[in-house]
């Protein structure tokens, strides 16, 4: 997994515990950025529509539909006005 704050590779071996983490950083592991749900544009900034509230997205919790995020990680998902704009342009090129 990639860790939120100091985007370096953590490997693990399970799911990441509450107690767990960044051995660079010391950031939480088991938290919201490192989230697969987390999305800071949706309701309660997370796609899983049963989780509850957490406040702070960057400390550990106990939320039940944590999954690791993959990929590359972008802890803000909004784009770039021109990225937007470029992105509409080509819905309508011939």
């Amino acid at each position: 997994m990639i860790c939120w704050k100091c985007k370096n590779e953590v490997k693990l071996d399970k799911k990441p515990s509450r107690s767990d983490v960044c051995p660079t950083c010391s950031a939480y592991l088991r938290c919201c950025y490192n989230c697969s749900f987390y999305d800071s544009g949706a309701h309660n900034q997370c796609h899983e529509l049963q989780a509850e509230w957490v406040g702070d997205k960057e400390k550990a919790n106990f939320c039940d539909y944590f999954r690791i995020r993959m990929g590359s990680f972008s802890k803000d998902r909004k784009k770039s006005k021109d990225d937007v704009k470029n992105k509409w342009g080509d819905l309508f090129k011939d």
